[in-house]
């Protein structure tokens, strides 16, 4: 097992402290309800954090997953918003994988220094979220360039991003024997040299309850070299499944800084607020909600570590990455209502910033996969049952 106390470690949740100290809650609260934190951004990249999983010979940090996890981890913690992070960590592993070397070595270097950013991943669809094997975008061979035709939604941080993993259909679904076969993956440039969107392609923002960037984007007869293609043909959809394990390992982490943001900042307002002559911290009603939350966080951290150290030992992880995500997901939550009845009245006022990660770690029992897929996914492969869907 690896060493989670270790002196890496510690040095990356210090220097990633010290990074955000610099964007405080005032910074966080003054992007509401959609202004994307480009500052925070541009620093994280300057830094390197944000290619810690590149490998050292691209340019990158060469990290584990679990040394990615404490970044995203910390900067939930601090009160800030890692959503605007976490793709372009788990996203290039698509390209890391299954690229071709020219591929590699021409985009990684970029992806690392921060020259181009890769955090859009064109998946979901309006008639497929989950059921990935059900999406219509076509990609269609047209001698050396592919056209791109369709739809995909809920693509975040689209309009930030230089460069897309897309996963489009090139065999019609009615011509492949296996429902995974005949779906393709490319590593789209978004933009031309001055910077806007290349021809053929649209995006919309999507206002929602937090701030998460995210979009709806068209492809109308959108043209892309044939050298986009990410591995083989009609294999795409294999070929992103390697990344979602280590997608699901890092919202865990995410979630894990949000529920210790939360039990510190209630821990501390129990401690100092006073009613009736004694900290409302003494009163069991306040003490045990707080308390079982921490005890829900902490055996999730565990499932988070272990699902890491399964990934970066090269083993099967799916089920604990599952796992984590759950757990996680629903301790943060957990940890976050703790929070605003600890806060009673000032858990909503703004200035808090209860309310607004309330409202930012609400979405990872729903995303990137919801928590009743995992429960038939565990229900499935763990305990034999029947396949639900």
């Amino acid at each position: 097992m690896i060493d989670r106390t270790d002196e890496q470690h510690d040095v990356i949740r210090q220097e990633v402290r010290r990074l955000c100290d610099k964007y405080g809650n005032e910074y966080w609260r003054g992007l509401e309800p959609s202004t994307y934190p480009e500052e925070f951004v541009k620093e994280l990249s300057a830094q390197g954090w944000l290619g810690a999983l590149i490998p050292e010979q691209y340019g990158g940090g060469g990290l584990s997953l679990g040394g990615a996890s404490v970044i995203l981890e910390e900067i939930s913690a601090s009160g800030g918003n890692p959503s605007a992070c976490h793709a372009q960590m788990y996203v290039m592993g698509t390209v890391l994988r299954h690229g071709t070397e020219e591929q590699k070595n021409h985009y990684l270097p970029l992806v690392a220094d921060g020259s181009k950013r890769l955090q859009a991943f064109g998946v979901t669809e309006p008639v497929a979220g989950s059921n990935t094997t059900e999406i219509r975008t076509k990609a269609e061979r047209d001698g050396d360039v592919y056209k791109i035709n369709g739809q995909k939604i809920w693509t975040s941080r689209a309009e930030y991003s230089d460069l897309m993993v897309l996963l489009a259909r090139t065999t019609p679904s009615d011509e492949v024997e296996n429902r995974l076969d005949g779906l393709s993956v490319f590593l789209v440039e978004m933009r031309d040299d001055t910077g806007a969107l290349v021809p053929g392609l649209t995006i919309n923002p999507i206002e929602t309850m937090m701030n998460h960037s995210t979009t709806e984007v068209f492809f109308d007869n959108m043209e892309i070299p044939a050298s986009a293609l990410v591995g083989t043909e009609g294999q795409g959809f294999r070929h992103i499944l390697d990344g979602m394990n280590a997608e699901r390992i890092l919202i865990a982490s995410e979630c894990i800084g949000d529920g210790r943001f939360f039990l510190d900042r209630a821990s501390e307002y129990a401690r100092d607020r006073v009613v009736f002559g004694r900290p409302i911290g003494q009163n069991q009603g306040v003490q045990f909600p707080l308390a079982k939350s921490h005890i829900h966080l902490e055996a999730a951290d565990l499932m988070r570590w272990k699902a890491a150290d399964l990934f970066d030992s090269g083993q099967s992880c799916g089920v604990e990455a599952n796992m984590a995500k759950l757990l996680a997901s629903e301790a943060s939550w957990e940890a976050g209502n703790a929070a605003i009845d600890t806060h009673g009245g000032f858990g909503f006022a703004s200035e808090y910033d209860i309310e607004r990660k309330f409202r930012e770690t609400r979405l990872y029992q729903v995303a990137p996969i919801n928590n009743n897929l995992i429960l038939a996914f565990v229900g499935q492969k763990c305990l034999n049952l029947p396949k639900s869907y």
